[in-house]
């Protein structure tokens, strides 16, 4: 017995384009056709079909399917395995994802809205990146500072962001100047300014010791999206993310040495 594209699209649950588009690639050719030209699918082409619409459902791309079905023995077992570790790393990820949209309901619950003209006002350039916020909740969400940030950075006032925005732009201005001027990153000057900054941060959002405040440093100079919160991209200078760092390293390291550091 054979069927009709038509008839075959209807109990696949497919379109006829869908099915056109298959035979153009090569992917599924009906065995048959009527003496007038049109496609005819066989009871072959069916098993088929139903396979390639079991593999479409894992994801895998049309390609990865005429590979399979070239050599089914040598290559489903790996292209499957691939798949299901690829699918576990995506469960995870989604499930963290919900974790940052509730975070983010209790944030719009508990915080303090502001207009577009009020984040104007207290932001200026200083730009916040909403898949940067994404993206750095993945990284840290489950680590209790990063929870305490999220909480004490809801709860702040206008007035607390207005001060809290004062306080990094007189820092801001003060790196700048120590960049420009040559100032050596792990000198006196530059790791004063590091300590100022884990300070702030302290002060307005968690607890910060020096290890956190390593990190934080490094996600300056591995994603400019970070580094972006500190210091506006028109403000930045080539090298000024390294400098950064290297002036918190120095300062975590002097600390460890009792030698002018902060713990």
């Amino acid at each position: 017995m054979s069927y009709s594209v038509g008839q075959v699209a209807g109990f696949a649950g497919v379109t006829v384009r869908t099915l056109h588009h298959y035979d153009r690639a090569g992917l599924l050719s009906p065995g048959e056709r009527t003496p007038a030209g049109y496609r005819q699918y066989g009871e072959a082409d069916l098993a088929r079909l139903q396979q390639i619409l079991f593999y479409r459902e894992l994801g895998f791309s049309l390609d990865e399917i005429a590979a399979i079905l070239a050599d089914p023995q040598a290559s489903a077992v790996e292209h499957l395995r691939e798949r299901h570790r690829r699918l576990n790393e995506q469960i995870v990820r989604l499930q963290r994802l919900v974790e940052v949209a509730e975070r983010a309901m209790d944030v719009q619950r508990t915080g303090v809205h502001l207009s577009p003209e009020e984040r104007f006002e207290v932001f200026g350039d200083v730009a916040f990146d909403l898949s940067y916020a994404t993206d750095a909740h993945l990284k840290w969400g489950r680590s209790e500072g990063h929870r305490q940030a999220m909480a004490r950075a809801a709860a702040h006032t206008k007035e607390d962001w207005r001060q809290l925005m004062a306080e990094a732009a007189d820092w801001r201005g003060r790196l700048l100047a120590a960049f420009d001027e040559g100032a050596d990153a792990d000198g006196d000057r530059a790791r004063g300014l590091a300590e100022e900054h884990r300070q702030h941060v302290a002060r307005w959002f968690t607890p910060c010791p020096h290890e956190m405040h390593c990190r934080i440093a490094d996600d300056y100079v591995e994603d400019a999206r970070a580094f972006a919160l500190v210091v506006p991209p028109a403000e930045q200078r080539a090298g000024l993310a390294a400098y950064v760092r290297q002036a918190v390293h120095a300062n975590a390291a002097a600390a460890a040495a009792g030698d002018g550091g902060t713990q």
